[in-house]
């Protein structure tokens, strides 16, 4: 009995300990999080001074700056193993711990996280300073991807010359960072390791917080895989008839050169020559906005306007004076890739954003603003939960929006589309068009980060990095290069978010949940009825709606603060990713497509490409 008494004593005793041990616990991450706030502060303040203007004195203060604060992070580790953390009877307490406990990259011993600090910053550096000769000046030798390479991709209609850009871009966008991707691909690994996951593919996928969304993706993209076959043999079918056989095959990959963007991750921008019903205007109020004298500054005024309208913060004084919004004219290299950026600092929120007067800046604006407003929204949280409920998440909040920007219904009220007639032919139209954005992008994003999760995971002999990358977007998206490539090119850093290291799967995601927000938002809004043909969810208009701004709140404002399942039911009652809801949007076109596929005996699928040769 006595025994018993002992021990029942020291439980209790310790139990105790743990409870004064908690308090204790909860004071030192109050201070922890308005330390490591003040300090991030500093970090993004150079990374922002960096993309804003490249050069080496900002490159190396970026480097420097993030060094500090990882040495910082792996100082305060130690302290944080002194918690007995995990045994906390507070959820709350013990998901902070868990967090701050994860060093990310900050975890590579000091030289190989100033190596990896480095190798980042010249892949990136390496994309954004690429410029290349004139297809009809060769001497003119000083065009860069935004705009000028950009906008003759997507305007041309010239293949040949399509194909020189294309080559010259990728050449020296991507061929020429190769050994420094090589090492990127060891530190990501080594980080991981020593952060305890396997590799670097088990390192990113944590941030999502679920071990089976690799599965729940490739469910999911099996689901939408039979309408994007459709839309592919449609384009295809359309593009031979423009370009004719010899360029374009009748069941080959389509060449990647000929859908409007470098990437081919939206073919958007050859809507005029492959959209069906051309007689039929296509929706685009690019002229109608530079006939009215629509500047940047409006059109972020107007994304500013449309939060606001639904009863959402309204952007702060910081966000004007600091933001980037228009691309400078003194000669600067800056990173153009348009950009949102929270400073950690109440209200110091900024866009960096080299925006153009058309449609589709027009859109991104307000994506962007969607960045931002998920920022504020979250802003009083620790600092360890100023984030989103998940990466993709933050993609989704603006695109839900530019949903709804979209819509002949939302153009007609802001008054630059005028004389359409919304009728069953002109909504194939619309429907058709927004595939070319939304379901297109699909494959294209799944491979991005299926290829560096492959990479990270050893399943890849190096010999065959650049094959593998082609492979995969054959696989995916059924296209290939317009030219040979081979071991002695490397493509994938030709794109900014691999050059940079930025995962990928952020924006899978949202491009599927954003479906299953913007309906449950054009429900909340009375703008759709399943059941009421007036009320279609593909002319849903959020605007004004304070019952879906009200649900947004619920969700933004939760930050990180718990696991995106949770986020998610705060907005809209569920709790699983779905693609039901895209698939409902789109069903429409569905139908279409394929009595027309039919009838025009198009092939559906696509024969593997011979268009990369390992040797």
């Amino acid at each position: 009995m006595r025994v018993f008494l002992v021990d029942l004593l020291a439980t209790l005793a310790l139990a105790q300990a743990l409870v004064k041990e908690e308090i204790q616990a909860k004071a030192y991450l109050e201070n922890l999080n308005k330390e490591l706030a003040k300090r991030t502060n500093v970090q993004t303040e150079a990374a922002w001074a960096y993309a804003s203007n490249i050069n080496v004195e900002n490159e190396k203060k970026k480097i420097e700056i993030s060094a500090e604060l990882a040495k910082f992070r792996r100082e305060i580790s130690s302290d944080l193993q002194k918690f007995q953390w995990r045994s906390y009877q507070s959820e709350d307490i013990k998901r902070q711990f868990k967090a701050l406990t994860e060093l990310g990259y900050g975890a590579l011993p000091e030289a190989e996280f100033a190596d990896f600090l480095e190798t980042v910053s010249a892949m990136a550096s390496n994309f954004a300073k690429v410029k290349v000769c004139d297809y009809k000046d060769k001497l003119k030798c000083d065009l860069a991807l935004e705009p000028e390479i950009e906008e003759i991709i997507s305007k041309s209609r010239d293949h040949e010359e399509l194909k020189y850009y294309w080559r010259e871009f990728y050449d020296k966008a991507g061929t020429a960072v190769r050994s420094n991707f090589e090492r990127y691909v060891e530190l990501v690994n080594k980080a991981a390791k020593l952060n305890n996951f396997t590799s670097g593919a088990e390192f990113w996928l944590d941030d999502l917080e679920d071990d089976t969304i690799e599965q729940q993706l490739d469910n999911i993209f099996a689901e939408i895989r039979p309408l994007y076959g459709q839309i592919h043999g449609y384009v295809r079918y359309r593009l031979r008839k423009y370009y004719g056989n010899d360029v374009v095959s009748e069941n080959g990959p389509i060449p990647m050169h000929l859908l409007g963007n470098m990437w081919a991750q939206q073919w958007s921008e050859i809507a005029d020559i492959v959209s069906p019903f051309p007689e039929k205007p296509l929706v685009d109020v690019t002229g109608e906005m530079e006939k009215q004298g629509y500047t940047p500054l409006k059109m972020f005024q107007m994304a500013d306007d449309f939060f606001t309208s639904m009863n959402l913060t309204k952007l702060p004084k910081d966000f004007w004076d600091k933001s980037i919004i228009e691309k400078p004219t003194d000669g600067r290299d800056l990173i153009c890739h348009a950009s949102a950026w929270n400073l950690y600092i109440k209200d110091d929120v900024r866009i960096k954003q080299c925006t153009r007067v058309t449609q589709e800046q027009l859109f991104t604006v307000h994506h962007e603003v969607g960045h931002i407003q998920y920022a504020l929204q979250y802003q009083h949280l620790p600092f360890v939960y100023l984030a989103g409920a998940n990466p993709g998440f933050h993609e989704a909040v603006g695109d839900v929006v530019s949903l709804s920007v979209s819509t002949p219904k939302h153009l007609k009220r802001i008054g630059v589309l005028s004389n359409y007639v919304r009728d069953d032919e002109a909504r194939i139209k619309q429907l058709f068009f927004t595939a070319l954005e939304k379901i297109v992008f699909l494959p294209f994003a799944f491979t991005m980060d299926k290829y560096r999760w492959a990479l990270f995971r050893g399943e890849v002999e190096k010999a065959n990095w650049n094959c593998e990358f082609w492979k995969l977007r054959e696989q995916y998206s059924g296209i290939e290069p317009p030219v040979v490539r081979s071991e002695k090119d490397f493509d994938p850093p030709a794109k900014y978010h691999i050059s940079a290291d930025t995962d990928y799967v952020r924006y899978l995601i949202s491009f599927i949940i954003q479906f299953q927000f913007y309906k449950s938002a054009c429900i909340k809004a009375g703008q759709y009825d399943a059941n009421n043909a007036e009320l279609p969810l593909d002319n849903c208009d959020i605007y004004g709606s304070a019952a879906a701004g009200e649900a947004f709140h619920n969700m933004l404002s939760m930050g990180a603060s718990k696991p995106w399942p949770d986020a998610l039911e705060a907005f809209n009652g569920e709790r699983i990713m779905s693609g039901k809801a895209i698939a409902e949007y789109f069903e429409p076109l569905r139908v279409w497509l394929e009595a027309e596929n039919i009838k025009n005996s198009v092939h559906i699928g696509w024969t593997a490409s011979d268009k990369c040769v390992a040797s």
